[in-house]
């Protein structure tokens, strides 16, 4: 039996259409991946309750799906009288998926000391290590780095800087307002009380607009900049 082979003009069309159906499926697929990216950056002026204004510290937030990485660059400086007494640099990675930290890097340098923190994601746990040892924390823990609300959960936090653990309690929410550039803005205000103490005030959009620790030397504060 003669089996008749397909014209080709059949055969143009055919791929035509296929050709078709590919573009529309790639539109599709990247018109969807671009509504599940997004990018936001939170810089904050930070200053000192003793020295003024010493820096800045910025947030920059990339969520693509699940998938969240969070890059934080810190550069702090005090000085009385011209003269430097502090410098502080930091750059660090926080990668989350599905509202889990599965890894963490960081490198601080304090004046001429510089401290590298690694963290990753091992079965239900996160393991943690520093030049003070190695940690395991469960996989709930949080960095102490409020660039978002679900921080309010925490009931341990890892120190930035140094790897360390610490038992937190988180209170307050109660509406309150803050002066940002000279303006008043309506906030919530929590406390994240443990072996250093943190405030934190978010705006009605749930963006971390302001929060303050107490240091050695007096109280940092880190002001959003609109």
């Amino acid at each position: 039996m003669l089996v008749k082979q397909p014209s080709a003009r059949l055969l143009l069309i055919a791929s035509l259409g296929i050709f078709a159906h590919a573009i529309g499926y790639t539109a599709g697929a990247v018109a969807g991946a671009e509504a599940a990216t997004s990018t936001e950056e939170l810089r904050y002026r930070v200053s000192h309750s003793v020295f003024g204004n010493i820096g800045t510290y910025i947030n920059l937030v990339q969520s693509v799906g699940e998938m969240t990485t969070v890059r934080t660059t810190a550069h702090f400086l005090v000085t009385v009288l011209g003269v430097g007494l502090h410098r502080e640099d930091a750059e660090r990675t926080e990668r989350w998926q599905g509202g889990r930290l599965i890894s963490f890097v960081g490198i601080t340098k304090k004046n001429d000391d510089s401290v590298e923190v690694k963290g990753e994601a091992s079965g239900g746990d996160f393991v943690i290590k520093s030049p003070l040892g190695t940690f395991t924390a469960p996989a709930t823990v949080q960095p102490a780095n409020p660039w978002s609300i679900k921080c309010l959960h925490a009931t341990l936090m890892m120190r930035v800087d140094n790897g360390k653990l610490e038992k937190v309690r988180v209170t307050g929410g109660s509406e309150t307002t803050v002066m940002m550039d000279g303006a008043r803005s309506s906030a919530r205000q929590y406390e994240i009380d443990g072996a250093t103490r943190y405030k934190i005030w978010f705006d009605q959009q749930n963006i971390p607009i302001m929060f303050s620790v107490d240091d050695d030397t007096g109280k940092v504060t880190f002001t959003l900049e609109r």
